[in-house]
């Protein structure tokens, strides 16, 4: 085991005796959403995948240590801190741990630790990718290149919709990313179960689902794997109404000049505003959905073992 990583009690020994665990990342709590909302949904979250029979742990670095697995007053203190937590991702893991801070892991950085572990299947909301514009200010989230190189699939509801969704599946495609519908032939498009976009082969269960994994990983093909798991369809939002709030809040991101990893937690939370809340429940409700596809896919791979 890693000498950085403290892996909590109950997730160990479902690791060491092959029972099935999620990942589930911490940035969510953080910067995701707003306090109490971000802790009720972080500790229902973990709820619904006991209940399926899998043991959650959540990601975070506190106070130096990489945790796989927190305690509800963990989870607590992240939500409450808010964005005084610093948004971790790949690059900011050495110093984070050397200088004994506190960090909220993005999906990048919460893949690192669930590989570390030894976990297999991390459930998110969205995934990050190429911004709009990119073009110009080669703005791409470091979520892409670990799912180049990280052996965990990921299951989101896409990738989030503020995103340039065809140049992010045109560098997934690059690094030899596979993207599988769950139980859809079109990628969702986080708010919405529709973008226009194809995905590279569908599946239509968790047994399906986890041989893929499993043959993947046995093979030595490295890489991470996105499971594009739709937004219910009773959840989703009209799509003029999140195409509006989010074009509006793009405008306000570049008449600010917001940039790099602030980016992302400010256009969620404006959207969140314009939309007077329908897109944060929105948002909470697709997170459920995932856990439970994570939670299935989890199960039916410890099977496999």
């Amino acid at each position: 085991m890693n000498p950085y990583l403290d892996v909590k009690d109950d997730v160990r020994e479902a690791l060491e005796s092959g029972k099935p665990v999620i990942a589930l990342e911490s940035t969510i709590i953080s910067h995701g959403m707003p306090y109490p909302q971000n802790v009720e949904t972080a500790l229902k979250v973990e709820e619904i995948a006991r209940k399926l029979g899998v043991v959650p742990a959540t990601v975070a670095i506190l106070n130096g240590r990489l945790k796989a697995g927190l305690s509800p007053e963990e989870i607590d203190y992240l939500g409450k801190t808010g964005r005084n937590v610093i948004k971790t991702s790949r690059r900011d893991i050495p110093f984070i741990v050397a200088g004994k801070k506190t960090g909220a892991t993005t999906v990048a950085s919460t893949m690192i630790v669930a590989e570390m572990a030894g976990i297999r299947v991390f459930a998110t909301g969205g995934i990050g990718g190429v911004h709009r514009g990119a073009a110009d200010t080669f703005d791409i989230s470091a979520d892409l290149q670990e799912l180049a190189h990280t052996d965990v699939a990921v299951v989101c509801a896409g990738a989030k919709s503020i995103l340039d969704i065809g140049l992010t599946l045109e560098y997934l495609e690059t690094m030899g990313v596979p993207v599988v519908g769950y139980g859809t032939d079109e990628l969702p498009a986080f708010y919405t179960r529709k973008s226009g976009f194809g995905v590279d082969y569908r599946v239509d269960g968790p047994e399906e689902l986890a041989a893929a994994i499993k043959a993947k990983y046995e093979m030595g093909l490295h890489g991470g794997m996105i499971v594009a798991n739709p937004i219910p369809e009773a959840d989703q939002m009209p799509k003029e109404a999140i195409d509006r709030a989010i074009d509006q809040a793009l405008r306000e991101l570049d008449e600010k000049g917001i940039k790099g990893k602030e980016s992302t937690p400010f256009l969620l939370a404006r959207v969140a505003e314009l939309t007077g809340g329908d897109s944060l429940d929105s948002n909470i409700k697709l997170v459920f959905n995932n856990v439970r596809v994570a939670s299935e896919t989890a199960k039916a791979l410890a099977l496999l073992k």
